[in-house]
């Protein structure tokens, strides 16, 4: 029998850069809104155009330039949120509207101090004055799991009948077990009498580690889309990871009986922009993605796996793309076989940015004996798929001792003019950071510093991930260098830049 097909609602670009600190901007955003197309993604939650200008903007043009997924802009039940979801989406090749409105006594009583049939009849206009403008229409009652089950049934019902295409149960703070969240949705589809006029659709997040339980569990029971996210970045503990329940379907589905259209081979190459874009690491032990997903260190697993494979494996690292087999290339390597190894890795650049890339490919290669694969990711990543820097790191001299304040120089250059400034600090990266402050004349404050190595060995590349705060904004970013204070300088810096991407009138000093 043909597997049913789940369709993948992906909303890293709205609810996974509402988690602290993950703010994208609009080239950032549609980096990754192209990564999803290519993936296979169905809909493509771009944002909540309301929110801001650049929210909509960015919203606007991922619509315009997704042709294969559905775009999709959030709203509240509200006139002007719907218009300005509409005017988003509407140069979309497809686009949907996605309105919400909180169902449960908690929210009634405390948030909106009305009554069910206030609240219903608000569902019933807002859905039917989206359906006036486009005829994608899904709508979600928020804190959906958390909602007396009868006036949810009514409301489901209604919104159905106005229009709605898709609804959505979202289990909005993670409070739902397996078994209770399932139980839902087999009870919606037994007392919502035409429920099959509409697709049935998840949203779970991650409060007690249960998103992605909780997100399978209501596939099992009907619901025919999830959303989800890259990694499951989202709001307070996440939202269900996009790669988990995709792999989760393929690796069972002689259990789940359904498919996705998402092209597994993608996934990790995706993991690895969303955390690039972000700053957020990826934990080595999570689950798909994690730098350990695939490594066996027991003696008795690797001779397992030495013999077979499916002995310690449930799927392949080949099935979700991440990249297998070390040291192909090396200083002697030229531009071509470059170019055809980051092919194998999934990475085509255009000539510009395959020159840039080789030429940092040439120098690393003259520091390190050994050039591994998740080194050319980090290439690529670091030096290539970056935001237009408003300052860029030129060269910087380093004075420093353990009995000695460290004393720095560095150089940046912003529209072809360079500019040095040294500092003084608590060590080489404190004194690079507030050289870095002087040039830029941006105040940044360090919330949190961490360094890991991209690969083994005393060469390695240190990969540093930065939390900075400027003006009571935060951004996290990251960078990496054999030299961790190189790694983290160019952190700091592409968060400044970060920064001043978003504030049109902070120009650069000299």
């Amino acid at each position: 029998m043909k597997p049913d097909k789940v369709l993948i609602f992906d909303t890293t670009l709205r609810d996974g850069e509402q988690a602290p600190g993950a703010s994208m901007n609009k080239d950032e955003k549609l980096e990754i809104a192209y990564a999803l197309e290519r993936m296979g993604v169905d809909i493509i939650e771009a944002g909540f155009p309301i929110s801001s200008p650049g929210d909509f903007e960015s919203v606007r043009q991922v619509a315009k330039a997704i042709k294969n997924s559905t775009v999709c802009g959030l709203a509240r039940a509200i006139r002007k949120d719907i218009d300005a979801a509409y005017d988003a989406v509407k140069v979309a090749k497809s686009g949907r509207i996605h309105v919400f409105l909180a169902t449960s006594k908690i929210h009634l009583e405390h948030k909106f101090k009305k009554s069910q049939d206030e609240i219903l009849a608000m569902a019933v206009d807002a859905v039917k004055y989206a359906k006036s403008k486009i005829s994608n229409v899904e709508f979600s009652p928020e804190d959906a799991s958390r909602s007396e089950k009868q006036f949810l049934y009514r409301v489901l019902e209604a919104v159905i009948k106005a229009g709605a295409t898709t609804v959505n149960i979202p289990d909005t703070v993670g409070y739902k077990t397996p078994d209770e969240y399932g139980q839902l949705f087999s009870d919606i589809r037994n007392n919502v009498p035409n429920i099959n006029k509409a697709v049935i659709s998840t949203h779970c997040h991650d409060d007690l580690g249960m998103g992605v339980a909780n997100s399978l569990a209501a596939i099992k029971s009907g619901a025919r889309q999830v959303e989800c996210t890259v990694n499951g970045i989202g709001e307070r503990a996440g939202n269900a990871a996009m790669e988990e329940i995709v792999m989760a379907l393929q690796t069972r589905s002689d259990f789940y009986g359904c498919d996705t259209n998402i092209n597994t081979k993608e996934i990790y190459k995706i993991s690895r922009l969303v955390s690039k874009m972000t700053g957020f690491l990826v934990p080595p032990n999570k689950a798909i993605v994690g730098a350990n997903a695939f490594r066996h260190e027991s003696g008795i697993h690797q001779d397992g796996v030495l013999k077979e494979k499916s002995t310690y494996e449930i799927m392949s690292p080949e099935s979700v793309g991440v990249p297998v087999g070390n040291l192909f290339l090396g200083k002697h390597s030229g531009r071509h076989a470059f170019k055809v190894r980051l092919k194998a890795l999934g990475v085509e650049l255009k000539d510009a940015e395959l020159d840039k890339a080789f030429e940092e490919f040439k120098k690393l290669a003259d520091q390190k004996k050994q050039v591994f694969d998740e080194d050319l990711m980090a290439i690529v990543e670091d030096e290539v798929k970056v935001i237009k820097s408003t300052w860029e790191l030129v060269d910087f001299t380093n004075v420093s001792g353990m009995n000695k304040a460290a004393k720095v120089e560095v150089t940046l250059k912003s529209k072809g003019k360079k500019v040095s400034k040294s500092s003084t600090g608590d060590g080489p990266v404190d004194a690079c950071y507030k050289a870095i402050d002087k040039i830029t004349g941006v105040k940044g404050e360090l919330l949190d510093y961490a360094i890991q190595s991209v690969t083994e060995g005393q060469d390695a590349l240190g990969e540093v991930t930065v939390k900075v705060k400027v003006d009571g904004k935060s951004v996290i970013s990251r960078a990496a260098s054999t030299d961790i204070v190189v790694a983290s300088a160019k952190a700091y810096l592409n968060a400044i830049n970060k920064v001043i991407a978003t504030v049109s009138d902070r120009a650069p000093k000299s």
